[in-house]
C-alpha cells in the first residue's frame, strides 16, 4: 500500500543537508577540488594552498606574475565559482 504523503529520497537528502547546514561546505570542498577544472592546468600547477573561510576564497600561489593577474581577475573568479555553485558561495577573494 502506497502512502500519499511519500517523497524522493534524494529530496530527503538534500533537506537534511541543508537543516544540518552541511550542504554548503559539500559546495566548498567541491570548488575546492575543481579548481584545476576551474581555472586550468597551468594555475592549479602553480597555486600551493586554497581554501573557503567564511565566504572568502584563500589561493597562495608560488609566482609572484600569476599572482598578480589573478588579482585583476578576481572578480570573474567569484562569477565563474559562483556560478558552478549555483549560489553565492563566494564573496571576497585574497591571492598570497
Amino acid at each position: 500500500m502506497r502512502r500519499s504523503n511519500t517523497q524522493k529520497l534524494g529530496e530527503i537528502v538534500r533537506e537534511y543537508l541543508e537543516q544540518m547546514m552541511i550542504d554548503r561546505k559539500l559546495k566548498e570542498y567541491s570548488i575546492i577540488r575543481s579548481w584545476e577544472e576551474l581555472m586550468g592546468r597551468l594555475v592549479a600547477e602553480r597555486t600551493s594552498n586554497i581554501y573557503i573561510k567564511n565566504k572568502i576564497l584563500f589561493i597562495e600561489l608560488k609566482s609572484s606574475v600569476l599572482r598578480n593577474e589573478l588579482m585583476m581577475m578576481r572578480q570573474s573568479i567569484m562569477d565563474k565559482i559562483n556560478e558552478k555553485a549555483g549560489e553565492k558561495i563566494i564573496e571576497k577573494i585574497v591571492v598570497r
